[in-house]
């Protein structure tokens, strides 16, 4: 019998587009339902009664939350297909810890002006040179091979740009390796067909604000 997959998604979802990577890399096909956050549909209030969001895993009926542990569980289920966390114990869990340090850092700088922007965007910059000195000099987090730590931070990469255009200000003017880095990333249609255009995400933002009136 074949894998029923259906992911719960909304299009600009960082944490959504982790999980069409991950889907990607494994090869894996699933059905993509599109969620009306304004008016939640009544799969999604089943599938994550706790905390009634998006991205949503539905494996054979049975229901996986939370990006990070989609993340695991879509490795751990398709594992002879593209690892994306090492074997080793320590490695694993040095790849978790990373994994879990990526947060929506760059929001403040969309949503604030003055010096609150300007501290945000010192907080951005801050953490993504730490993600730099993580990356090194490897091709990817994963080393060789896109990982785990790759596929967190790449969806938040897409949103450079709006970070960008909200800040004034140049991401890989501080950051050079990692912008580097999303660049490589962008070369596999693995990934580039798993995220939209980052011109989008900056319009959608553009609306969001306007919706909630933030000038």
């Amino acid at each position: 019998m074949a894998d029923e997959v259906v992911l719960l998604d909304f299009w600009p979802s960082p944490f959504g587009m982790r999980v069409r990577i991950a889907l990607a890399l494994k090869g894996i096909k699933y059905e993509s339902k599109e969620e009306n956050l304004g008016d939640k549909s009544s799969l999604l209030l089943k599938m994550n009664p706790v905390h009634k969001l998006i991205p949503v895993l539905i494996h054979n009926g049975k229901p996986i939350s939370e990006s990070l542990i989609m993340l695991q569980y879509i490795d751990e289920v398709w594992k002879d297909k593209s690892p994306l966390l090492p074997s080793d114990p320590y490695q694993r869990a040095h790849a978790m810890f990373w994994a879990d340090f990526i947060n929506v850092w760059g929001k403040k700088v969309c949503m604030t002006k003055g010096e609150e922007q300007v501290t945000a965007k010192k907080e951005l910059i801050d953490c993504l040179k730490l993600m730099e000195g993580e990356l090194g000099d490897k091709t990817y987090f994963g080393g060789e091979n896109l990982g785990f730590v790759d596929v967190a931070l790449l969806p938040f990469y897409r949103w450079f740009y709006t970070y960008e255009t909200c800040g004034n200000f140049s991401i890989e003017s501080e950051c050079p390796t990692v912008v580097a880095w999303g660049k490589r990333c962008m070369e596999k249609e693995s990934v580039s067909n798993s995220v939209p255009d980052q011109h989008k995400v900056y319009d959608f933002l553009l609306q969001m604000k306007k919706i909630l009136g933030i000038e």
